[in-house]
């Protein structure tokens, strides 16, 4: 849920620096992923536990001055959603392993859509690349947390929300 609170953060970035033309893409993944966050929420609620509140400002991984840039950050974000998804398919089951794969599919094609360089296996390491052992490190999140590789923007208590 957090790498969701922080994809709707960027989201606020993202949409700033694009074109009225450009705007259309930014909104619609804006309200998926305010969805999909939503969603996580009433799970976590529903089993006795209390979700994670978003944080009041995100640093982002880079400046973003302009429509190249909010582009790129897009595509980061849904690039780095896609490993989050991915630790969280291999840590549920049942129905909430479909959410998640769903969620990583979906954060697949936006990425695509956004730019991102394409990938046999989103969410998962190049095999050419990757380091031995676990492919994807050990699961530390669930839907209440950050996985390995949660997306950036990180939570920055100095930075200010997005408008």
């Amino acid at each position: 849920m957090s790498a969701e609170h922080a994809a709707v953060y960027g989201y606020g970035v993202v949409g700033a620096r694009l074109p009225d033309d450009q705007r259309t893409d930014a909104r619609t993944a804006y309200a998926a992923h305010q969805a999909r966050r939503d969603a996580w929420q009433r799970l976590v609620s529903s089993a006795g536990a209390t979700p994670s509140a978003a944080a009041a400002g995100y640093q982002l991984p880079f400046a973003v001055t302009d429509a190249a840039g909010a582009a790129k950050l897009a595509a980061h974000l849904e690039t780095r959603l896609t490993t989050v998804y991915a630790d969280l398919v291999t840590a549920v089951t049942g129905p909430q392993r479909t959410a998640a794969a769903d969620a990583l599919r979906e954060s697949a094609l936006r990425a695509r859509r956004w730019g991102a360089a394409p990938t046999a296996f989103p969410g998962l390491p190049d095999p050419a690349t990757a380091p031995t052992g676990s492919p994807t490190g050990p699961v530390t999140g669930s839907p209440t947390g950050p996985a390995t590789g949660a997306a950036a923007p990180t939570p920055s208590p100095t930075s200010p929300a997005a408008s």
